[in-house]
């Protein structure tokens, strides 16, 4: 009796090992699925950019070098580092309404917006279903990026893809060398100046959205400037625009980790110049 009843324990314990192996065989093929997807839409929908402006070039080189000429690149129209297809984006699904990206580092992805706040948590851009979900806009923003400060939810994946890098800016060294994220769009790309990074609760004030600019936005800044961190020398200006980047944290019971940037608009929309009249 005693040999039969380890020969059940033997084999009940192979059936648990067997089935956590496949659970985690299939989560690692789903995040390769996913990394695979968002790769190809980075490589079929973006290039390179930056640099200046055609009239900025041609303005440089009609100007002869020499005494009292001011040849330097500060002369020369700032752009997105990449272009994005946003046509082409959008031909694929509507609720596209930016990219966002920061050089060396995981996030290159499309930004997506909702009619709520479920949807894009489960689903990739392109509307498939997905466990990474998507880097999306909270619902109750508008969708162009014209609210006083706008929040941008995206998962912690444990291979690192997504937002899981957000936490990484707690570290001072990592903030110094990823002090600018940035924010392209159809319209207007813009610099995120980032300024703040701290552990947070889910539905915390730092979930308020603001509109416009008010003296509670003023005091909002502040306060989470004094939570950073890391130390940025950045001062928020009250009449600019901003964004909140959110992903979970496990530090404790529905713990977010959050970075705040300051958005600075750029001579580019979608990576290229503006056309000049």
């Amino acid at each position: 009796m005693g040999k039969w009843i380890r020969r059940v324990i033997m084999l009940v314990l192979l059936a648990v090992f067997l089935y956590s192996a496949g659970t985690v065989a299939v989560i690692l093929y789903q995040y390769h699925v996913t990394d695979e997807l968002y790769a190809d839409i980075a490589s079929q929908y973006t290039g390179q950019g930056g640099g200046s402006s055609a009239q900025d070039t041609e303005k440089d080189e009609q100007e002869p070098a020499g005494a009292g000429a001011d040849n330097s690149s500060d002369t020369r129209r700032e752009v997105a580092p990449i272009t994005v297809d946003f046509e082409g984006l959008r031909a694929a699904n509507e609720d596209v309404t930016g990219w966002i990206y920061c050089e060396d580092t995981p996030i290159n992805y499309p930004v997506v917006h909702g009619e709520d706040n479920d949807y894009y948590l489960r689903h990739s851009y392109d509307g498939a279903d997905s466990a990474s979900g998507s880097i999306f806009v909270e619902a109750e923003n508008r969708t162009d990026f014209q609210d006083a400060n706008t929040i941008i939810y995206g998962h912690h994946m444990k291979n690192g893809s997504m937002f899981a890098s957000l936490d990484q800016w707690a570290d001072q060294e990592y903030y110094e060398s990823h002090s600018v994220m940035w924010l392209l769009t159809p319209k207007q790309d813009y610099k995120i100046i980032l300024f703040s990074g701290y552990t947070t609760a889910a539905g915390s004030d730092s979930y308020m959205i603001f509109s416009d600019a008010c003296e509670e936005l003023d005091a909002y800044l502040a306060k989470c400037q004094a939570m950073s961190d890391f130390r940025a020398d950045v001062e928020p200006d009250g009449e600019a625009r901003y964004v909140l980047l959110s992903t979970c944290a496990y530090v404790f019971d529905n713990a977010r980790y959050v970075l705040h940037g300051m958005l600075v608009p750029v001579d580019s929309a979608g990576g290229e110049p503006f056309s000049q009249q």
